[in-house]
């Protein structure tokens, strides 16, 4: 059984969906595929990009992580660790999330699986990295063990798997991921937008050393009560409405205003202030897609708004550039 789920892009109001106010987000066409297969005896294996060793466990081990794990998580909702310390591993996210569907659907294995995940996501780097490996897992899960799968249910096993990564997540990785194309997402409710028609390039500026839980910490702690949410509210209420009218202009107007914002919470490091500053000379508009970063250079992707793609600029930068498109499709079997 094998499952696909896309990554996303954040196009308006990163931060702000945190505080109830609005963000628009797209599926792109960067997925992460879980495949599983049976073995014989009782043992779960996980064969994963970047582990050299595939890891088996037993049911039995799985349950004693998720309880571990759990415990964790209820430390840091208490304030007494930060949410880095919640797994030990970033393999535990999906071990996490296999058992906690497992015994969410109340079924028994026959046999033991091979999991094997390939994905063309970047992690760490705001783009749902974590939200379509989970999804791609349970998709495949639901689908090997014959279950009727709700579309809530989907969302609410990958949310709880979310949680132990990044503290207190918005839901709009999951969602996006799981339904594809574009959306307005707050407060948990999403409506349904079409995929804008600008061209956009995504760039990587490389991984960033906090990682989205820590970042999403640092501006509660100092923005929580600011009233700058609901200038993320106005821009992404007008980006709506550019992407209905088509108006590139304005779309390109909007974008900076974002990454304005951006700054002001202090998540979009100097040299990327700097690459951004001069793709605004050079006739575009550019803006940090995910949490940013709080330390080091590195702010993980950009989203450029161009006519044509900057090659020579990001060359200047060491950075890479790719175009993007969206994906209407969302999680599914393949």
């Amino acid at each position: 059984m094998k499952a696909v789920a896309p990554g996303k892009l954040i196009l308006s109001g990163e931060h702000a969906v945190v505080y109830g106010k609005p963000a628009i987000a797209m599926a792109i066409d960067r997925s992460a595929v879980f495949e599983m297969k049976p073995q014989e005896g009782d043992q779960i294996s996980f064969d994963l990009p970047g582990v050299e060793n595939t890891k088996s466990h037993t049911v039995k081990a799985l349950r004693d992580l998720k309880r571990r794990v759990e415990n964790k998580y209820r430390e840091f909702l208490k304030g007494e660790v930060g949410i880095s310390y919640v797994l030990g591993a970033p393999a535990d996210l999906f071990r996490f999330a296999f058992i906690h569907t497992l015994d969410g659907l109340h079924r028994k294995l026959d046999s033991g699986i091979v999991m094997k995940l390939r994905s063309s996501i970047p992690v760490g780097c705001g783009m749902g990295s974590s939200a379509a490996t989970v999804l791609s897992e349970i998709r495949a899960m639901g689908h090997f063990l014959r279950v009727e799968f709700k579309p809530d249910w989907y969302y609410e096993y990958s949310l709880e798997a979310e949680k132990l990564q990044h503290g207190k997540p918005s839901g709009v990785d999951s969602y996006i991921s799981l339904h594809g194309g574009c959306a307005r997402f707050q407060n948990g409710q999403a409506a349904s937008l079409s995929l804008p028609r600008a061209k956009m390039f995504m760039v990587q500026t490389g991984i960033p050393e906090s990682t989205t839980g820590e970042c999403v910490m640092n501006v509660e702690k100092n923005f929580a009560n600011s009233s700058i949410w609901s200038e993320f509210e106005d821009v992404t209420n007008a980006f709506e409405h550019a992407i209905f009218a088509n108006d590139q202009q304005k779309l390109n107007w909007l974008v900076r205003e974002n990454n304005r914002l951006l700054t002001v919470l202090g998540v979009v490091p100097k040299t990327v202030q700097r690459f951004i500053a001069d793709v605004e000379q050079w006739g575009g508009s550019a803006k940090i897609c995910g949490a940013g970063a709080v330390t080091g250079e590195n702010g993980g992707i950009v989203l450029v708004f161009a006519d044509r793609q900057p090659t020579e600029l990001c060359a200047k930068y060491g950075y890479m550039v790719s175009p993007v498109r969206g994906d209407p499709l969302g999680t599914r079997i393949v």
